[in-house]
């Protein structure tokens, strides 16, 4: 399995989302938020990503908990900027001293003197980037972080963000049913050398056909609020037969449609990539982090890619309110 060079770091091809624990798909159990994290970096794990905003801090609490005995051995990421405000609406909030500060915070949830990589979680609309971006570089001077990322921008932002301060990664929703980054992000992570990190990289449990039953979700559940467009009833019937060549190429190939969802995402680019699907379920985890073993054909590939793409989805990734207020969906 060969490494991928993000930033500073060289790390296995696959890393570890770490809101499910914690939020998005209702609760976890006790015995996954106990067990997964440490099995997942002795299964070969070496990049863990949460962000401040899971559970109110929880998923930052959890790993400083459970990882701190082994900090010298993964690579930890965080996100700061977004918060749920009273009401529990998602709300962003770019200025300089409130991501220092927000960064402080996540250090002691974290137990950790640095922060390996830290990213804007969403551009603020009010805050030019690069005022926010500046201040995350103080942070790196300061040894408070080691590298900057920014989540779910467009290639303008990630232009002006690497001009202020150089980044490291761009974060954003990237899957065989999602395929905005493609349109401008992606050749322009290339361009400058940043490693492009997709997160829902399973499209929240469908593409790995763990999905199937709307009325198995948990109330809380992203897939029954901001991101219900694809998971409405007609929408979904009508999604569900995308993954019939999905699933013959995987019976071909002897693997999952999970394992061969993210093989797709690992040979869609020549350019660094590290897909960070999050799990509750030990065996997902371990599903997961074998597909960077898995090499497609030219044919396989093409056959996903034309098989599965924005044009034969249904619904788009969030609601009509939440895709005008993103920034990558500029480009």
């Amino acid at each position: 399995m060969d490494h991928v060079k993000l930033g500073p770091f060289e790390l296995p091809p696959i890393g570890l989302g770490c809101m499910n624990l914690s939020s998005g798909y209702g609760p976890a159990t006790a015995e996954a938020r106990e067990r997964l994290l440490p099995e997942a970096l002795e299964r070969g794990y070496r990049l863990f990503d949460t962000a401040a905003i899971y559970g109110h801090g929880d998923s930052e609490n959890l790993i400083g908990t459970l990882l701190k005995p082994f900090r010298d051995q993964f690579v930890l990421a965080s996100k700061g900027g977004l918060f749920r405000g009273d009401d529990g609406a998602p709300k962003v909030n770019g200025r300089p001293e409130v991501l220092r500060r927000e960064c402080e915070k996540s250090l002691q949830r974290l137990d950790t003197e640095v922060i390996d990589l830290y990213y804007l979680h969403r551009l603020d609309p009010q805050v030019p980037v690069e005022e926010s971006v500046g201040a995350l570089g103080e942070l790196v001077g300061e040894g408070k972080i080691q590298a900057i990322g920014l989540s779910e921008v467009c290639a303008e932002t990630i232009r002006r963000g690497h001009r202020e301060f150089p980044l490291s990664a761009v974060q954003s929703e990237y899957s065989l049913w999602s395929r905005t980054p493609e349109r401008a992000v992606l050749p322009t992570c290339a361009e400058l050398g940043i490693t492009f990190v997709p997160f829902a990289p399973l499209g929240r449990g469908f593409l790995a056909g763990s999905a199937t039953d709307l009325t198995a979700f948990d109330d809380g559940d992203i897939r029954l609020g901001i991101a219900r467009p694809r998971f409405e009833p007609d929408n979904f019937a009508a999604n569900l037969k995308l993954l019939q060549p999905l699933q013959q190429l995987a019976d071909e190939l002897g693997c999952t449609k999970a394992q061969l969802s993210l093989a797709w995402l690992l040979a869609s680019s020549e350019h660094p990539m590290i897909p960070i699907p999050g799990t509750c379920r030990l065996d997902h985890m371990i599903e997961n982090f074998d597909a960077g073993g898995i090499a497609l054909t030219q044919a396989q590939y093409r056959l996903l890619d034309q098989a599965i793409n924005d044009e034969q989805v249904a619904g788009a990734r969030y609601s009509d309110p939440v895709m005008a207020s993103i920034d990558s969906e500029r480009d």
